[in-house]
């Protein structure tokens, strides 16, 4: 069982237990919805794939790679609060972004001089994901912001969870039907899941 399809069906459990959690308080409260459902739904998209892009890219590139280049959602949250919600930085906290991109610069050029020692298949589409990961959990955090000041935690984590765990449930048949198909499912493989498993890395 490969570390991708454990961490995938890990992302669809959690979906699946928000839902459970906040959505059974969201539907005791009977609580109407403040934003409509397609937002939700393109959230959830966001995070999923972000979420899934950056375990991918454990497949290409190092673990040290990934970890780096994973902090490029600093910046990019940054740059969409300041975009979106206007809020205002000093001279310090932009000199922290400055540093941030020059060592995301820096992580790929040392990856793509220094293959033999990246750890990876193909790093330079590692670290594509892991870029592209990054991104997405930025508009991911600075949508789940918003949301929560202005419209309602509860929402949020009901429709969030319940489209996450639909679409990682769809992406989980369809990527890993294989995996699906050729594991045994015994009392070991379910505790799996909740254990750490750095060693398939």
């Amino acid at each position: 069982m490969t570390h991708l399809f454990k961490v995938i069906w890990r992302s669809f459990f959690n979906y699946v237990l928000l839902t459970v959690v906040y959505g059974s308080t969201f539907i005791i409260r009977r609580k109407t919805l403040k934003v409509r459902w397609y937002y939700y739904l393109l959230l959830a998209i966001l995070d999923v794939e972000g979420n899934f892009s950056v375990v991918k890219a454990y497949q290409y590139t190092s673990l040290t790679s990934v970890m780096l280049l994973d902090c490029w959602t600093i910046p990019c949250v940054l740059l969409l609060i300041w975009l979106f919600i206007k809020t205002k930085y000093n001279i310090g906290q932009l000199i922290g972004v400055c540093i941030r991109i020059l060592g995301l610069v820096l992580v790929i050029l040392s990856d793509v001089h220094a293959k033999d020692r990246s750890g990876g298949s193909n790093v330079l589409l590692g670290d594509a994901l892991v870029i592209i990961g990054a991104i997405l959990y930025a508009f991911t955090n600075v949508s789940e912001e918003f949301l929560i000041k202005n419209v309602d935690f509860l929402e949020l984590m009901t429709f969030l969870g319940l489209f996450g765990s639909i679409i990682s449930g769809i992406q989980v048949a369809i990527l890993e039907r294989k995996e699906l198909a050729n594991t045994s499912w015994n009392r070991e493989v379910i505790l799996s899941f909740s254990g750490s498993d750095m060693q398939d890395r």
